[in-house]
């Protein structure tokens, strides 16, 4: 993987977001329909913050387990909004900044996303993850001069 190439190249760019008033009950349906684990609060095609899968497990640890809680638990689902448990004060990248760039925002943040905004409006257009680094570097391939190269070493 080239970590000079522009985060675009690696970013996903068809989302599924929330708007910050939206109930946590929809988010939970979202995070049990699809395989993701960050989604996007959105006003107006502008981010305002993310709630990851961590953050809305956090929320959810109060929940009882048994069935006679089961309308309760759906009560407090349905009262809370996204912007109640989002995260906020987000670092943003461009779609041309380097991978490098979101690299060390990772490792300085201990972030797993990062929303890509267009640099002139600011408006959502992608988000680039640890797990797209991940999945791009696994499918690069190992060519002999690699495999040789580290046997030297």
């Amino acid at each position: 993987m080239n970590v000079l190439a522009p985060v675009k190249t690696l970013m996903t760019t068809n989302l599924i977001t929330v708007n910050p008033g939206d109930k946590l009950i929809e988010l939970k349906e979202i995070f049990e329909k699809n395989k993701i684990h960050h989604i996007p609060v959105v006003s107006y095609k502008k981010i305002v913050g993310i709630v990851s899968k961590t953050d809305f497990i956090y929320f959810m640890r109060g929940f009882s387990r048994n069935e006679e809680d089961q309308f309760v638990n759906e009560a407090r689902l349905r009262a809370y909004k996204a912007e109640d448990i989002m995260t906020k004060g987000l670092a943003k990248l461009t779609p041309e900044q380097r991978i490098n760039v979101a690299l060390e925002i990772f490792l300085e943040n201990r972030f797993h996303a990062i929303p890509v905004v267009e640099e002139q409006n600011g408006e959502l257009i992608g988000i680039i993850t640890t797990f797209d680094i991940i999945k791009a570097l696994a499918s690069e391939e190992i060519t002999a001069k690699q495999i040789l190269d580290s046997k030297k070493a």
